[in-house]
């Protein structure tokens, strides 16, 4: 469920949107520091505002060889 983006917490991996009419959401998870939002995976400043925030899904990752 999406949540207003004045309570997303700090120093976690979150998946964000810019919801007006229609939900644009990014496809990588974002952090929000003390300087703003960041791509987690590139650790650069973002270039939207979004206005929607919510848990970035657990990933569970198998091996086969071990």
């Amino acid at each position: 469920m999406w949540q207003d983006i004045s309570t997303a917490p700090l120093e976690q991996y979150l998946a964000v949107a810019t919801i007006d009419k229609e939900v644009h959401a990014n496809i990588f998870p974002c952090i929000l520091t003390n300087d703003g939002w960041l791509n987690a995976e590139t650790m650069k400043q973002l270039e939207i505002a979004p206005t929607h925030w919510r848990k970035w899904p657990a990933m569970t990752y198998f091996c086969c060889c071990g």
